[in-house]
């Protein structure tokens, strides 16, 4: 489903992962901390990441055919990682992401390796 018109974009920036990773809105309006389920820490459950990943998620609100859309962007940093291992990388997981599969053919997605 491609947008015909973006009403807004939603920007969070998630780095880090179960130990010491955060993630925030460009507003400021949410910041949390991550720390592992079940385990010490006053940070929510993310899913695991390494901790030199970080994931700059743009999520667009619009239009499609009369309704309401969502379409997403994901600008992946893999630090030390060959690009093409990288992307390859990104991509297998999209494949395998339970909310991937959830909204896949429903929201367009577009994998992007910075």
């Amino acid at each position: 489903m491609t947008l015909e018109k973006i009403l807004y974009t939603a920007k969070a920036h998630t780095t880090g992962g179960r130990e010491g990773g955060s993630s925030r809105t460009d507003d400021g309006r949410l910041d949390v901390k991550i720390s592992s389920p079940g385990g010490p820490g006053a940070g929510t459950n993310p899913e695991q990441l390494p901790a030199d990943v970080a994931v700059d998620a743009e999520i667009d609100l619009g239009t499609t055919h009369g309704a309401f859309g969502l379409a997403a962007r994901l600008n992946v940093s893999l630090p030390g990682m060959d690009r093409q291992a990288a992307q390859a990388l990104v991509e297998a997981a999209h494949q395998v992401c339970p909310y991937s599969n959830a909204t896949r053919g429903n929201i367009d997605v577009t994998l992007i390796v910075v």
